[in-house]
């Protein structure tokens, strides 16, 4: 699949969607790209990157990490299985027009949790971005809360993956 997140691949894998090593294979080349995505923005729009922060994760003040933690793992929740209702294969075989249009309902949950999440977190929802964010632009604020950018989202695929089952 075209999955660009280390949520829904973990998600997929404990499904049993997907194997071990193609898993761990896709985190690591998602995270990689997410590096690399973040290095050209920097070199491209310094004085945008550098003003807005790196596009770092950080959790609002305001907010306490639980807020934040939650914030991920119920947004990441509802993107995971929202996948995994879009792309399961009972529904695709009762609908074959539906493989087609499962890109729809997963970007229109992005969208929500987006409406929902960026003024409590940003939005992680997807930690490899969160990581080449956090990694470019790499301040102490990057960092201070970056583990919930990881834990929120792997909590909350894993729901995911266990109430779809």
């Amino acid at each position: 699949g075209g999955h660009i997140n280390p949520a829904v691949t973990f998600g997929l894998f404990l499904a049993r969607k997907l194997s071990l090593t193609r898993a761990v294979f896709y985190i690591i080349m998602q995270c990689l790209g997410a590096i690399c995505g973040a290095g050209v923005v920097k070199g491209f729009q310094q004085g945008l990157y550098m003003g807005n922060g790196g596009g770092a994760n950080v959790v609002a003040s305001g907010y306490t990490k639980g807020s934040g933690l939650g914030a991920e793992i119920i947004g990441t929740f509802v993107l995971v299985y929202t996948v995994f209702s879009a792309t399961d294969a009972k529904r695709n075989a009762r609908d074959s027009h539906v493989p087609i249009l499962a890109p729809l309902p997963i970007g229109f949950a992005v969208f929500l949790v987006h409406l929902a999440t960026i003024p409590i977190t940003g939005t992680g929802i997807n930690p490899a971005r969160s990581l080449g964010a956090a990694i470019i632009y790499n301040r102490e604020h990057a960092w201070s809360d970056h583990w919930i950018f990881w834990v929120g989202p792997f909590i909350g695929a894993a729901l995911a993956a266990i109430y779809h089952q």
